[in-house]
């Protein structure tokens, strides 16, 4: 056994929630390479060899409640990955679907002491702090039909608030979850070259492109956004907890130091909403 072995997943059971394309495929792919036993939950039909693929529809209660009774076991660790852009029942499937499942893993004790929890969010999720007295009130429904009237009463059913739930969410729950010996993180990627994004390119991946020609680098790869992702959910990062992490190549950092003068705009827009 080395140090680094903290990094493996070897031995391992891990569950990747929209795991048949994009970032979650990634993700998949690369827990595979590290040694894990892996299952995928999803909408679309996944063909990735080597894993146990269990449909899913996270805008219905059902639907999870079977899905999570057909993977049975525990987990070592679950990735959060399904998202939409837009369109109904985008609030059950960019969070209140995932919080259900979470909630049933965790009654169910399949999510067991030293497990980890890691999200997909977004740049429009950054204001969630400036958010959360709405937010606050948004997860204290915990119950899923309720929640999702809520959104939808209250103007609230769309990708930016979707997100800034997430982020909301792991910092407010990441006390909760480690006093069961349950970590949980996100990430924040930077436009990434996902099948989703080039739906959205003119949006997504025209977003800071500025910034990436100055600075040389091209949008992320899927690959690029799994390898923290997996990080935050291996024994490496055992003492990092309820952090979104921002990924995205250095574009917020120029922007809030001013160093890129260009991005500041977008910079205090992202953070202050």
């Amino acid at each position: 056994m080395s140090l680094f072995d903290a990094f493996s997943y070897q031995g391992k059971r891990v569950l990747v929630v929209g795991g048949a394309t994009g970032m979650g495929n990634a993700t998949a792919r690369l827990a595979l390479d590290a040694g894990a036993e892996v299952v995928v939950m999803d909408y679309a039909t996944c063909d990735l060899p080597g894993v146990t693929a269990i449909g899913l529809n996270l805008a219905d209660k059902a639907s999870i409640d079977a899905a999570v009774a057909e993977c049975g076991g525990t987990l070592d660790a679950l990735f959060a990955c399904a998202g939409v852009a837009d369109g109904p029942g985008i609030e059950r499937i960019n969070f209140i679907g995932h919080r259900y499942l979470i909630d049933r893993l965790r009654d169910s004790a399949m999510l067991p002491r030293g497990s980890a929890i890691g999200f997909i969010s977004s740049a429009a999720g950054l204001a969630w702090r400036s958010n959360m007295v709405q937010l606050n009130e948004f997860l204290d429904v915990a119950d899923f039909e309720t929640a999702a009237a809520w959104t939808v009463d209250n103007g609230c059913a769309h990708y930016m608030f979707t997100k800034q739930a997430v982020c909301a969410y792991v910092a407010r729950e990441a006390m909760s979850l480690v006093s069961e010996g349950i970590r949980v993180n996100a990430i924040c990627p930077g436009p990434t070259d996902t099948p989703l994004a080039q739906a959205n390119a003119e949006l997504w991946l025209d977003f800071g492109a500025d910034y990436r020609a100055k600075v040389g680098v091209d949008a992320a790869t899927p690959l690029e956004q799994a390898y923290p992702l997996l990080f935050l959910c291996s024994a490496a990062a055992s003492v990092v907890s309820g952090i979104t992490m921002v990924t995205d190549s250095g574009y917020l950092s120029a922007g809030i130091t001013e160093v890129f003068p260009a991005g500041t705009p977008m910079a205090k827009m992202l953070l202050d909403g």
